[in-house]
Protein backbone atom coordinates (compact mmCIF):
# COMPACT_ATOMS: atom_id res chain seq x y z
CA UNK A 1 0.00 0.00 0.00
CA UNK A 2 2.98 2.28 0.56
CA UNK A 3 3.97 2.35 -3.09
CA UNK A 4 0.38 2.76 -4.22
CA UNK A 5 -0.03 5.91 -2.17
CA UNK A 6 3.24 7.32 -3.52
CA UNK A 7 2.29 6.47 -7.11
CA UNK A 8 -1.11 8.12 -6.68
CA UNK A 9 0.59 11.21 -5.25
CA UNK A 10 3.06 11.41 -8.13
CA UNK A 11 0.32 10.99 -10.74
CA UNK A 12 -1.74 13.67 -9.00
CA UNK A 13 1.29 15.98 -8.96
CA UNK A 14 1.76 15.51 -12.70
CA UNK A 15 -1.91 16.31 -13.24
CA UNK A 16 -1.48 19.35 -11.02
CA UNK A 17 1.17 20.70 -13.36
CA UNK A 18 -1.31 20.51 -16.24
CA UNK A 19 -4.05 21.97 -14.05
CA UNK A 20 -2.06 25.17 -13.51
CA UNK A 21 -2.26 26.02 -17.20
CA UNK A 22 -5.02 28.40 -18.22
CA UNK A 23 -8.26 26.68 -19.31
CA UNK A 24 -7.15 23.38 -17.75
CA UNK A 25 -8.30 24.10 -14.20
CA UNK A 26 -11.10 21.55 -14.58
CA UNK A 27 -8.43 18.82 -14.50
CA UNK A 28 -8.10 19.45 -10.77
CA UNK A 29 -11.57 17.99 -10.22
CA UNK A 30 -10.85 14.81 -12.22
CA UNK A 31 -7.11 14.18 -12.19
CA UNK A 32 -5.73 15.85 -9.07
CA UNK A 33 -8.10 15.79 -6.11
CA UNK A 34 -9.50 12.21 -6.26
CA UNK A 35 -6.09 10.47 -6.55
CA UNK A 36 -4.57 12.81 -3.95
CA UNK A 37 -7.32 12.05 -1.44
CA UNK A 38 -7.12 8.32 -2.20
CA UNK A 39 -3.33 8.43 -1.83
CA UNK A 40 -3.75 10.29 1.45
CA UNK A 41 -6.07 7.59 2.77
CA UNK A 42 -3.69 4.81 1.69
CA UNK A 43 -0.75 6.72 3.15
CA UNK A 44 -2.48 7.02 6.51
CA UNK A 45 -3.33 3.33 6.48
CA UNK A 46 0.27 2.42 5.60
CA UNK A 47 1.65 5.03 8.05
CA UNK A 48 3.97 6.38 5.37
CA UNK A 49 4.94 9.93 6.28
CA UNK A 50 6.34 10.86 2.88
CA UNK A 51 3.21 9.73 1.05
CA UNK A 52 1.00 11.64 3.47
CA UNK A 53 3.06 14.81 3.00
CA UNK A 54 3.11 14.52 -0.78
CA UNK A 55 -0.63 13.96 -1.05
CA UNK A 56 -1.49 16.75 1.39
CA UNK A 57 0.67 19.23 -0.53
CA UNK A 58 -0.79 18.18 -3.90
CA UNK A 59 -4.37 18.33 -2.60
CA UNK A 60 -3.78 21.73 -0.99
CA UNK A 61 -2.27 23.18 -4.18
CA UNK A 62 -5.10 21.74 -6.27
CA UNK A 63 -7.69 23.22 -3.93
CA UNK A 64 -5.85 26.56 -3.96
CA UNK A 65 -5.89 26.58 -7.78
CA UNK A 66 -9.62 25.83 -7.76
CA UNK A 67 -10.29 28.62 -5.27
CA UNK A 68 -8.28 31.14 -7.30
CA UNK A 69 -10.09 30.11 -10.49
CA UNK A 70 -13.54 30.26 -8.88
CA UNK A 71 -14.25 26.54 -9.23
CA UNK A 72 -14.18 25.75 -5.53
CA UNK A 73 -16.17 27.89 -3.12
Amino acid sequence: MRFLSLILGILAALGLLLGFLPLFGWLNWLVVLPPAVLGLIFGVLARDRSAITLNVVVAALGALRLMLGGGFL
